[in-house]
């Protein structure tokens, strides 16, 4: 199976290193308009690159596109791929631009659309849903995810890159990133409420701080902080109910829960082997990135259906859209 990697830069570097360790891929190509791009992704990883997807499939037979481009540009390059055949794997996109002309088009052709939600590839995150099922009741839980923009990409300035946009920016990002899980975690919500400011002199056109109130309708209450502010980078999560009780920082092995046993945490261990990349911070790990691509390549080849897709994040983003007052 070929597949070519559109957009080169540090998620689409990140999606060919993974891929290059999947023994069902043959060759892997680049695009990317960006002539310095292109150069460090043939360097670094001795793959043919291309100015444009058309010169990559007028070389190359390519049966699978993965695009990592900033978001508000892939409705109108998956179109493209779906026109052309391919099964396409969509990092998240903040926004629906183009969603029911894609599911439409992915349908008539045949062709896998699948879309990215990586903490639900997350051990920890599948090991929560499990404990919370298991209790049949609701719970309630706190979540707090924060990091100082400037942090994200200390290598280019955050006005220049799409977190710097009011539609696809920081805070934004990170809902995109987590209420996938949450919803899937803690199940439907019936209501959401929230309080957005400023707490930071950053030159952003959007809130740089959220507290939102969420109730499911199974019952559960969550309170989710969400910031761009918080010098520290943090994810810290706590979930609870009667003789129930766990909590994570978002690492690999700071996941604990309360033992009635023994009255006190326990650490909860779920990895043999955790893959990091170099310049990012502890919360983030290549493990649930790998776990995702695997996925696409089974649903390509007919072997499970996706664990999220587009239909599900049109839920998502209404929700976000809600929180932000976007009418």
């Amino acid at each position: 199976m070929n597949v070519v990697v559109i957009g080169l830069g540090s998620m689409g570097k990140r999606r060919i290193r993974l891929l290059k360790k999947c023994p069902d891929i043959q060759e892997i190509f680049g695009v990317d308009a960006k002539a310095d791009r292109r150069g460090d992704a043939e360097n670094a990883f001795r793959i043919p690159v291309y100015q444009s997807l058309e010169e990559a499939l007028a070389c190359h037979p390519v049966e699978c596109a993965v695009i990592s481009t900033s978001p508000l540009s892939h409705h109108a390059i998956i179109k493209k791929c779906l026109e052309y055949k391919l099964h396409v794997f969509s990092e998240i996109n903040l926004v629906s631009d183009g969603y029911e002309d894609n599911m439409r088009l992915a349908l008539e052709n045949g062709r896998v659309l699948f879309l990215s939600s990586t903490f639900l590839y997350r051990e920890e995150i599948k090991y929560i849903q499990r404990e919370v099922k298991k209790q049949d009741q609701p719970v309630n839980y706190i979540y707090h995810v924060g990091q100082y923009l400037p942090d994200w990409h200390p290598w280019e300035n955050y006005e220049n890159f799409f977190v710097g946009d009011k539609r696809t920016g920081g805070c934004r990002e990170i809902m995109a990133i987590e209420v996938p899980w949450i919803l899937e975690t803690f199940g439907s919500i019936k209501s959401v409420s929230a309080i957005s400011g400023r707490l930071s002199q950053l030159k952003v056109s959007y809130d740089d701080c959220y507290v939102i109130r969420i109730e499911h309708e199974n019952g559960s209450t969550g309170t989710f902080i969400v910031d761009v502010v918080c010098p520290k980078a943090v994810r810290n999560l706590e979930v609870y109910r009667e003789n129930f009780y766990l909590s994570w920082d978002g690492t690999p092995s700071g996941l604990q829960e309360y033992d009635q046993k023994e009255k006190g945490m326990r650490d909860v261990l779920l990895y043999e082997k955790v893959e990091r990349s170099e310049g990012y911070q502890s919360t983030i790990i290549e493990n649930a990135y790998a776990n995702e691509l695997e996925e696409f390549l089974e649903v390509v080849r007919g072997e499970k259906k996706q664990s999220y897709g587009f239909e599900k994040d049109l839920d998502t983003l209404n929700w976000l859209d809600q929180i932000e007052g976007v009418s």
